[in-house]
């Protein structure tokens, strides 16, 4: 057994402080055996070396225990202390808040500057008004259900993050949370709830630093009569109410672009989804054709997959929104933005917006035009339309249009002018040919184009187009017959064309020399004319129209045929009969006359009946 130092004390001493005892730095390790003074009410051990709480349980009378600045790494020893009130256990090394059981009766518990890391063991100190956890090792604040006397609470210098439960403490009115890692106000909201609350602090915290810290407090803690130990004016919290409302109209306004955000992010993924279907439904019309074309071929394995261009993101999202969410109709078939200067369009659908009656402002402010899930013939049929809606559209894009080919390029030079064209690789076919973007710089010349996907357009770019593509434009329009030449071109040009075709033999001088300069220059641009393209279903219209056509001619001409050939039957037949036929005429002639009086009188009776 260890051995104690055995208090003693005089007699003067017990009379002059007979119900107080005060060992403060003697430099204690131990706490020393006292007997005789079981009437103490004070006792005082502040700023020794004590490790352990233990000689103490015959003080049942005491009162006030004060081990201030210690080493104390365990609270023990205290469960006879029925009566003890205040108990000051600052400045030691204890981890963890236990056996405090029996002490109902505790009026302060001070544990502050300690190393505990949880509120635990203190529900049932329903007498307890003061608590000091501060400068301990807090990372939350929780627990405290049964503190029904607390009036303060000391957290300063901790690391808590959240504050819960905080609401449930009925006579709470000072709460000291200063120099911690609170930096929201969702993160300690249950303080809006603690009506009791008078008197707050939230300095050192980052939520202290934020520009709507003040307002938002004082607007959501109307009890709150101090805020980090300054009064509360009656015209701070009007600023703070006014404030509040703005800040509120700016969540609500933030709150409705998250929803319109994510109700674009769905509509665009189920726009991609119809978009995929039908790609896939072609390509399964394809592939039966093929199979139909190649019966002696072997069977060949159709590949159902389908690749989602927009897949479904699954990012979080608030509850709020979430729920917002619910009621969202996701079933747009199409999508329409004007984002600034951009016009997109998602789906065939949202070409239909360009028959709506678009204000000055907003048409002449689009410069870019962005076409996605779109068919490509579907968007040649629309460009006179865009060319005269959107007359400053400079900016060209294209994603998932199914470009597959260079000819439908050529559907580009109705429009007005263009100086930007970018063409996403994805669902453009056509951007894998090497020479794709020397063919644009070659049919759409004379637009001047600046860049394609984003990349400068430079004089060897338009040299090497020239090279390129310059001789097939020069054998498209020589072997084009002439009125179908004229057809193609403009009204402007057909007038230029016929009056280079009418000068031919005058002034065979200066006039020739100016005529062949103008046949060259008309004749660049006429070779490109001819490089149209012509869209999938007005080529079927044609096609359809061409065979009524035929079907027509070859009835009309076989009508013909057969009404000759019976005609002809005919005369064969009546030379074959003629000879016989005409020797029976002249025969009844002949037997008819031959009583001339019976035939006058025949004759005579013929007129009379008439009349």
């Amino acid at each position: 057994m260890p051995s104690f130092p055995i208090l003693q004390r005089s007699s003067e001493e017990k009379i002059l402080y007979s119900d107080r005892l005060t060992l403060e730095r003697q430099k204690l390790t131990v706490c020393p055996i006292i007997d005789g003074e079981e009437h103490l009410r004070l006792l005082n051990f502040q700023h020794n070396f004590i490790t352990r709480i233990q000689n103490i349980s015959n003080l049942q009378r005491l009162i006030f225990l004060d081990l201030y600045d210690n080493q104390i790494e365990e609270i023990s020893g205290l469960s006879t202390l029925r009566s003890l009130r205040v108990l000051l256990l600052g400045k030691n090394r204890i981890k963890k808040i236990s056996n405090l059981e029996n002490l109902k009766s505790l009026d302060v518990l001070d544990l502050h500057g300690n190393q505990i890391t949880k509120i635990e063991n203190v529900n049932h100190l329903c007498d307890l008004r003061v608590l000091n956890l501060a400068r301990n090792l807090l990372s939350h604040v929780d627990n405290l259900n049964g503190l029904d006397s607390l009036t303060e609470l000391n957290l300063r210098h901790n690391q808590i993050t959240f504050v819960r439960d905080v609401d449930n403490l009925p006579c709470l009115q000072r709460l000291f949370l200063s120099f911690n890692n609170i930096s929201t106000f969702e993160s300690v909201c249950c303080l809006a709830d603690a009506t009791s609350l008078s008197d707050i602090t939230f300095d050192g915290n980052p939520i202290a630093q934020e520009s709507w810290y003040k307002h938002t407090i004082l607007q959501n803690m109307m009890q709150l009569r101090q805020l980090d130990t300054k009064r509360i004016t009656e015209e701070e919290r009007r600023m703070a109410s006014v404030v509040a409302k703005k800040e509120e109209e700016k969540k609500r306004e933030s709150h409705k672009q998250s929803l319109l955000k994510e109700k674009k992010r769905l509509t665009i993924n189920n726009v991609a989804r119809k978009w995929d279907l039908q790609q896939h439904r072609i390509t399964n019309i394809a592939t039966n054709q093929d199979r139909k074309d190649s019966d002696s071929q072997d069977h060949c394995q159709n590949d159902g997959s389908t690749i989602s261009a927009f897949p479904e993101e699954t990012g979080s999202l608030d509850s709020g929104l979430t729920s917002a969410l619910q009621g969202l109709s996701v079933t747009d078939t199409h999508l329409v933005e004007v984002d600034g200067d951009t016009l997109s369009l998602y789906g065939s659908g949202a070409l239909e917006c360009l028959d709506r009656n678009w204000s000055v402002q907003t048409a002449g402010m689009v410069t870019t035009v962005s076409f996605t899930f779109i068919e490509f013939d579907e968007i040649v049929q629309v460009l006179p339309k865009l060319k005269i809606k959107f007359p400053n559209s400079l900016h060209l894009k294209f994603k998932e249009t199914n470009l597959v080919m260079l000819q439908q390029f050529n559907a580009l030079a109705q429009l007005r002018r263009v100086d930007q064209l970018t063409v996403d690789p994805q669902g453009n076919p056509v951007v894998n040919f090497t020479l794709w973007k020397y063919y644009v710089l070659f049919r759409l010349s004379h637009f001047n184009m600046q860049k394609i996907n984003g990349t400068e357009v430079t004089q060897n770019d338009m040299i090497m187009a020239e090279r390129l593509f310059g001789i097939l434009a020069h054998v498209a329009s020589s072997e084009l017959p002439q009125y179908h030449l004229i057809s193609i071109l403009g009204d402007a040009r057909k007038k230029q064309f016929r009056y280079l075709l009418e000068t031919k033999g005058k002034k065979p001088g200066i006039v020739n020399e100016e005529n062949n300069d103008s046949k060259r220059l008309v004749g660049e641009s006429t070779n490109r004319a001819t490089l149209n393209y012509t869209t999938r279903d007005f080529y079927n219209e044609k096609l359809e129209e061409i065979k009524e056509k035929k079907k027509f001619c070859k009835m009309y001409i076989e009508d013909l045929v057969k009404e000759a050939t019976e005609i002809n039957m005919k005369n064969e037949a009546l030379q074959k009969l003629w000879p016989q036929m005409f020797i029976e005429l002249v025969r009844d002639a002949v037997m008819e006359i031959r009583n001339k009086n019976s035939y006058m009188k025949l004759c005579l009776q013929q007129i009379t009946d008439q009349k």
